[in-house]
């Protein structure tokens, strides 16, 4: 089968039953953040509290996940995603159950939320590697734009679901609707049939460990490629967290209004997933990757500095755009230039610096904004992931000559 094949790897059986459960399983992961948010807003009336209960639900992907790299490496990653998906369904139904019994608190939301994402510290490494073993590295990249496709389509799909069942249906519905959809991927991943096999021999948590680190900083692009992972993490994709602020003080659209940005984000972010799974693949990954940043970083500084409301909706498309075609493109580039035993390691590195960092970007943004303004803060912070991405792409062309 030609590589270049438009959604090559969808023709792939193992990865088409996989792509639909996830497509299932993840919309209910977005109707449970949605029902959890305004859970917690229901409970407290506090911004504070909705930002603290969102904080320990990504900490322990900070704290846990380069672990689970090295679990994912000494397991049969289909094996230890039926754990973590088994796992998943705990808290989701305990939650649905607390607040049907109309006995919940912040706190036990928190401890779900932190039970959760220990759980994803372990899940991230393993479904990110696995990827490979399902479709082989000719149509790896497709998978991880469908990947994306599915993610930033149930972005849209959860979310209305969920503000449907809240109104019609109640509460812990959604809860219970999350719980259910994991049995999608449970199903998928117990039809495959039994791939990859264990080659890392151990030499310990911290010896397997280090011999990842190695890895990366031998491989001077990839180390590149983490670095502007990380600063984007830090810098400039926790900007989403400030457009509610954006909505109603500078573009003076109010709700409605904010609905429309983050509508724009998502909408550029799945035609970028589907551009790439269009195109099959992409042969000047480096050169993608540097333009892809570049797009990214000047359109958050455009959009920091635009005062019109219909001019910054237009921005945030290529903004969105801009983040999923270089992640994607960055995510694909990794995979195939790692051997498969370290695999599980690099990408829980990936993880780290992209998921991980979340909780830091969001209060480094957030202090900026209170002390600077949400303009300035953002401003600054496309400035920088400019200059960032400037460095990255000067680096391709010297590696080119």
């Amino acid at each position: 089968m030609n590589n270049s094949q438009r959604f090559s790897a969808l023709y792939q059986r193992d990865f088409r039953l996989f792509w639909f459960g996830q497509l299932i399983s993840l919309s209910g992961t977005w109707m449970h953040s949605v029902a959890q948010g305004w859970l917690v807003y229901s409970l407290t009336r506090s911004p504070f509290y909705l930002g603290m209960v969102a904080a320990i639900a990504s900490l322990p992907i900070l704290l846990f996940t380069l672990i689970g790299g090295v679990v994912a490496d000494r397991f049969l990653k289909r094996n230890l995603l039926l754990l973590t998906q088994a796992l998943s369904i705990v808290p989701a139904l305990l939650l649905g159950i607390l607040t049907d019994l109309n006995i919940i608190t912040v706190w036990h939301v928190a401890l779900l939320a932190a039970l959760l994402g220990t759980v994803n510290a372990f899940d991230i490494p393993a479904r990110q590697s696995f990827l490979v073993e399902m479709v082989g590295k000719g149509h790896l990249l497709n998978a991880i734009a469908l990947n994306s496709a599915a993610f930033n389509g149930a972005r849209m799909i959860g979310p209305m679901i969920a503000g449907l069942t809240i109104a019609y249906i109640g509460l812990p519905a959604c809860f219970y609707l999350n719980a259910l959809s994991f049995f999608a991927v449970i199903i998928a991943l117990s039809k495959m049939k039994m791939r990859g096999d264990i080659k890392v021999s151990s030499k310990g948590l911290i010896g397997d460990f280090m011999e990842g680190m190695r890895f990366i900083e031998n491989e001077r692009e990839i180390y590149r490629i983490i670095l502007l992972i990380a600063v984007f993490s830090l810098m400039g994709i926790p900007y989403i967290t400030l457009l509610p602020v954006f909505a109603v003080e500078v573009l003076g659209s109010g709700p409605e209004g904010l609905g429309f940005l983050v509508g724009a984000t998502g909408t550029g972010a799945l035609s970028a997933a589907l551009f790439i799974a269009f195109r099959g693949d992409i042969k000047e990954k480096s050169r993608f990757m540097s333009i892809s940043a570049l797009c990214f970083s000047f359109s958050l500084f455009a959009f920091s500095i635009s005062k019109a409301f219909y001019l910054s909706i237009a921005i945030l498309v290529f903004t969105g755009w801009g983040i999923v075609s270089f992640l994607a493109t960055a995510n694909s580039f990794i995979q195939l230039s790692v051997p498969d035993n370290l695999r599980g390691r690099v990408m829980s590195v990936y993880a780290l610096v992209f998921l991980g960092t979340a909780p830091i970007g969001n209060s480094i943004i957030g202090v900026s904004a209170d002390y600077l303004g949400t303009t300035d803060a953002v401003t600054i912070s496309g400035i920088i992931c400019i200059i960032a991405s400037v460095v990255f792409f000067t680096k391709y062309l010297k590696n080119r000559q």
